[in-house]
């Protein structure tokens, strides 16, 4: 008899903004209706200037996160310089198309800033490679592009890009029962990358 593979929920976002870009995500991760952490990252810093957000299977995007840094840091090292957004984000889709047999149940929105301004990239579970200027994934997704949608302006700036995160992912939490229990930022501009957590006062906490 097979085992039910049950993904954890998220309300996972990346904006593009004029000075940099900006990612969040919730913390919590579920089993079927149990809440199994409060605690889960699904935010990750790649490289100084390169982040990604998440959603799906912990383990496989946990992985992912390493292979990523190894790859990330091997390239420095072979070019002397850090590797694009967009080698990155061609790096990815070409590891997630080699498994598509196989494949790596994570769905990722990766965003970066580099000399040529900020990118950012949706990819699915074999590696299709969206250029967007936001994208959102999760069991939150609809809810966070609601918002995303109305309020999203391509010259805002990061500070007014970490409002708008963290709105669209508490208006997610507020409905989405697999997301919640504090919100985790990460803002990257040209000066580097600076990560936060937001509290998050919820019934029965």
């Amino acid at each position: 008899m097979s085992q039910q593979i049950m993904v954890p929920g998220a309300a996972s976002v990346a904006i593009k903004c004029k000075d940099g870009v900006v990612l969040g995500s919730d913390r919590r991760a579920t089993w079927g209706y149990t809440v199994i952490s409060k605690t889960t990252r699904k935010v990750f810093k790649i490289t100084e200037n390169i982040g990604l957000a998440t959603y799906g299977l912990i383990g496989d995007s946990q992985i992912l996160v390493k292979i990523l840094r190894a790859q990330a840091n091997l390239y420095l090292l072979d070019a002397g310089e850090p590797i694009s957004t967009r080698s990155m984000g061609k790096m990815v889709s070409n590891y997630l198309y080699s498994r598509k047999m196989a494949p790596l149940l994570s769905i990722i929105v990766i965003a970066g800033m580099d000399k040529e301004g900020p990118e950012l990239y949706t990819l699915d579970q074999i590696g299709s490679l969206m250029p967007d200027d936001y994208g959102a994934v999760g069991t939150g997704m609809l809810l966070s592009y609601g918002i995303l949608e109305a309020e999203y302006k391509p010259n805002m700036t990061v500070a007014a890009g970490e409002k708008l995160v963290e709105k669209a992912i508490q208006n997610s939490i507020a409905r989405d029962v697999m997301s919640g229990n504090g919100i985790d930022i990460l803002t990257i501009t040209k000066t580097g990358a600076k990560e936060k957590y937001i509290e998050i006062t919820e019934v029965g906490e």
